[in-house]
C-alpha cells in the first residue's frame, strides 16, 4: 500500500483545477469556463508509427502509478516493455486540468502532434477536447481486454458514448466521512444528518467542488444530479446555505478537510473516497458512509490526441492495464476505484483488506448508487458557479 499523502497529493491537485470547470459537449461553452474558444480542429488520422518505433511517450499526474519501495522502478510499466519491446517514457507533468489544456492546445488545434501518445485527463475535461476534434478515435479491435472487462459503471458515459475516446483509469467517488472519537461512536450517513443533527453543529464540513457537495444534496433531496434544473440547483444551494447560516456548516474545504477529520476537528464531512482510504491506514476511528440515495463519482481517463505518432501502441497499453492482475498491482498502490471488472480475486492476493473495501472495489449495489452531474451550457455554468462561489465565500 502507498502511504496516505499520496493519493491525498493527487486528490488536491485534481480539484484544484475542477471546481471552476464544466462538463461540456458543446463548444459553445468553451468561453464560460476559462478556456478560450477555438476552432474544431478535424485533422484525421496521422500515419502510425507504432510498428517501426517500440515506444509511447505517456502523460500522467503525479503519484498516480505503482512504484517500487525505492522509487526506482514503475512494476507495471516495466513488465509491459519486457512483454512487447514497447518502451514507456512515462512523465509526470499533470498538475491541472487547465495547465496541461494550456501546454498542448495550440498544437492540437494546429493539427500538430504534442509529442504525447497517451494522456489523462478528468472527465469534464475529456468532454470539451472530444467536442474539439482533438482525441482519436479508439480501434475496438486493438482493445479486447477492455472492452470485455471495463464495469459496467463506466461503460457508456453521456460525454463520451460506448468508449469510443476513453477508458476510466480511476473512479473518484464522492461519500460521507467521520471521524468516530468525534461523534461519540455514533455512525454519520446522510447529508441531512451534516445538514441538520445539532451534535454535530460546528463540525460539518463541505467539499469546495461544487458537482460533488450539490449534487450529494440533490440525491438527499430525492433528486438526480443527471436532471437537475435550476430551480432544483437553487433549492439544494438554500439548504446549504441554511447550514452556512445556522453554523451547522465549519467550512467548504478542498484537500485540506483530512488533518481535520484525523485530528476530530471535523466530526463529519464530505470527503473522497481515495482519502478515506488512506486515512484509515492510520486512523481506525476514521469510518466512511455511503448515503443511501447515492453518491457522486468523477472520473480520470485515458486518451490519445490527436496526431499522436504512436496510436497503437498506445492502445496496446490501455488494454494491457484492463487486464486484471495488471489493474490489480495500480489498485493496491493508488486506492481509488478500479474500473476493471473481475480484479477482486487478484487484488486480494496482494491485499485482501482492499478487495473488501467498496471503496475500491464497488459491489453491485454500491455501484448501481453512482451519480454524475450532468453537462452544463455556458450560461449555466457560469450562474451556478457564481451562486456556488458566494455561497463558500470563494
Amino acid at each position: 500500500m502507498t502511504d496516505g499523502r499520496l493519493a491525498m497529493t493527487r486528490r488536491s491537485l485534481l480539484r484544484a483545477s475542477g471546481a471552476m470547470a464544466a462538463t461540456i459537449g458543446g463548444l459553445g461553452a468553451l468561453a464560460g469556463c476559462g478556456i478560450p474558444p477555438a476552432g474544431r480542429t478535424d485533422a484525421g488520422r496521422s500515419e502510425d508509427h507504432s510498428g517501426a518505433e517500440k515506444r509511447i511517450n505517456f502523460s500522467n499526474w503525479t503519484e498516480y502509478m505503482d512504484v517500487t519501495d525505492d522509487g526506482k522502478h514503475r512494476p507495471t510499466l516495466e513488465h509491459f516493455t519486457k512483454r512487447t519491446g514497447i518502451a514507456v517514457k512515462y512523465t509526470e507533468d499533470i498538475n491541472d486540468n487547465d495547465e496541461f489544456f494550456g501546454k498542448i492546445q495550440a498544437q492540437l488545434a494546429a493539427g500538430q502532434d504534442t509529442g504525447r501518445d497517451l494522456i489523462v485527463l478528468t472527465d469534464w475535461m475529456c468532454a470539451r477536447m472530444i467536442s474539439l476534434g482533438w482525441i482519436e478515435s479508439l480501434d475496438p479491435a486493438n482493445l479486447p481486454h477492455a472492452y470485455s472487462n471495463l464495469t459496467p459503471q463506466f461503460r457508456s458515459p453521456a460525454w463520451d458514448p460506448g468508449r469510443a475516446h476513453s477508458y476510466p483509469w480511476q473512479g473518484i467517488p464522492a461519500i460521507i466521512a467521520y471521524n468516530k472519537k468525534a461523534t461519540g461512536g455514533r455512525k454519520v450517513d446522510s447529508i441531512s444528518q451534516l445538514l441538520e443533527d445539532p451534535k454535530l453543529k460546528g463540525r460539518v464540513g463541505f467539499l469546495s467542488e461544487m458537482r460533488d457537495s450539490v449534487g450529494l444534496t440533490l440525491l438527499d433531496m430525492g433528486k438526480r444530479p443527471e436532471d437537475c434544473t435550476a430551480d432544483d440547483f437553487d433549492a439544494a444551494l438554500a439548504r446549504l446555505q441554511k447550514g452556512v447560516d445556522s453554523k451547522q456548516i465549519r467550512r467548504f474545504t478542498g484537500n485540506d478537510y483530512t488533518t481535520d477529520l484525523d485530528k476530530g476537528d471535523l466530526a463529519a464531512c464530505v470527503a473522497w473516497a481515495g482519502d478515506v482510504v488512506q486515512l484509515q491506514n492510520d486512523n481506525p476511528d476514521i469510518g466512511f458512509a455511503v448515503p443511501k440515495d447515492g453518491y457522486m463519482t468523477s472520473t480520470d481517463n485515458l486518451m490519445v490526441p490527436n496526431k499522436a505518432r504512436h496510436k497503437q501502441n498506445a492502445e496496446r497499453l490501455i488494454d494491457y492495464f484492463y487486464e486484471p492482475k495488471v489493474a490489480a498491482k495500480i489498485a493496491a498502490y493508488i486506492n481509488y476505484v478500479c474500473p476493471v471488472e473481475g480484479v477482486r480475486e487478484e487484488l486480494a492476493k496482494i491485499d485482501k483488506k482492499a478487495a473488501a473495501n467498496p471503496l475500491i472495489i464497488p459491489d453491485q449495489e454500491t455501484a448501481e448508487k453512482s451519480h454524475s452531474f450532468r453537462a452544463l451550457s455556458a450560461k449555466e455554468n457560469k450562474a451556478f458557479t457564481q451562486k456556488f462561489s458566494d455561497l463558500t465565500g470563494a
